[in-house]
């Protein structure tokens, strides 16, 4: 019998090369007048010049203590390099369901990484329209746990890459910045807590909203009631323009944020908030329906989210002056790790059964997610 039958041909080996796989584009922006958000960016190529790291600092310090979002431009990522992981969260979304449920997560682990099918949470009696692939971190600690469909395990050196650039080119600045902010003697007493190679949960996420009729829009409230904070350190999102996503402000209105070119949207999430006794601002936000012209088209994120060592303890720093000020206290009622913390919120996230009952315990519109710490519904 000829060998040659075993050998993969040119076309199998470059199936998935870029040229090959449909680029993204993204949808035309809204026409609509929506009401956005006012929202500082920071140019991190200020970061390294002379007095830099002071300037960013204060142009920071109100957004992380009042709204918890900003901007960030000049991340050391080329607009190519983000063009192409929008390219590879279009293939992936795209092949057959029984190929992507090989790779679904483990739900009942409160195991985030993997494909997240949807469909499983109910509003309205309409299914949630959400699907997302989360990637661990391309660290020892999670080697050979997690398998890739053939498309991404082509392109895993790109992915990691655009995974290590942001964590750091944009999350250890921010959190040198933050310890400015708070006066810390230690300027790396955050980023320590958050380095590359230590376990901890940080994950890099392709996710696409489907559109939905009028009626189930109607039926699930146009989305407003996903008000919710995000349970890490920060979080990054990648421009899109399909608008949808809106803040909580502290007057208790929501407003859009817009799609800037170039730049990535940043909010704040429970880690560092609970690490400051909630003088950082985790902020309230959600996805609601799209403006009209806006509707017919599928909404795809490219998001990353930072978390620090699976071993942090989440109790206020005590060295700040800032916090000292404020006088913070603890938001658990007994020592809690990362670890613990992140079991605790994704446990609710990805088992509706489990929530609803939790949910339904007080009957006050909160949930003790952890030791005395409630999630709670936000204005709708």
């Amino acid at each position: 019998m000829s060998a040659t039958t075993l050998e993969p041909t040119p076309a199998d080996v470059h199936q998935y090369d870029f040229s090959r796989l449909k680029p993204y584009q993204h949808p035309p922006e809204s026409k609509a007048d929506l009401p956005w958000a006012e929202l500082v960016t920071l140019d991190l190529e200020d970061y390294h010049r002379s007095g830099g790291k002071e300037r960013l600092a204060k142009q920071l310090e109100h957004a992380v203590h009042h709204v918890g979002f900003f901007y960030v431009k000049n991340f050391g990522l080329t607009q190519e390099q983000v063009d192409q992981q929008f390219t590879l969260a279009q293939s992936f979304f795209e092949l057959p369901v029984e190929e992507k449920e090989k790779y679904e997560v483990n739900y009942a682990a409160a195991d985030y990484n993997g494909w997240r099918r949807p469909g499983r949470h109910t509003q309205g009696g309409v299914k949630d329209n959400i699907e997302m692939y989360n990637f661990a971190k391309f660290t020892k600690d999670f080697e050979g746990k997690y398998q890739h469909p053939d498309l991404l395990k082509a392109h895993l050196p790109e992915i990691e890459t655009f995974h290590r650039a942001l964590h750091a080119n944009v999350v250890l600045p921010l959190l040198r910045l933050f310890a400015i902010i708070l006066q810390l003697p230690d300027e790396e007493y955050l980023s320590r807590q958050h380095t590359y190679e230590e376990k901890s949960e940080d994950h890099f996420r392709y996710m696409l909203y489907y559109p939905r009729t009028e009626e189930e829009w109607k039926n699930s409230n146009y989305g407003k009631g996903g008000g919710h904070t995000d349970l890490g350190t920060v979080t990054l999102l990648f421009r899109q323009p399909v608008a949808g996503l809106q803040i909580l402000g502290e007057d208790n209105n929501w407003t859009y944020v817009s799609a800037q070119p170039g730049t990535i949207t940043v909010n704040l999430a429970d880690t560092i908030s609970h690490l400051t006794g909630g003088w950082l601002k985790s902020s309230v936000h959600r996805v609601v329906a799209p403006p009209d012209d806006q509707r017919q088209y599928k909404r795809t994120g490219l998001l990353y989210f930072a978390r620090p060592h699976n071993k942090t303890v989440l109790a206020p720093i005590t060295d700040s002056p800032v916090l000292q000020k404020a006088g913070v206290q603890p938001r658990f009622d007994k020592l809690v790790t990362m670890e613990e913390w992140v079991r605790a919120k994704q446990t609710l996230q990805l088992n509706p059964e489990i929530a609803k009952k939790r949910w339904a315990e007080k009957g006050d519109g909160t949930v003790e997610v952890l030791a005395g710490f409630h999630d709670r519904r936000y204005k709708e």
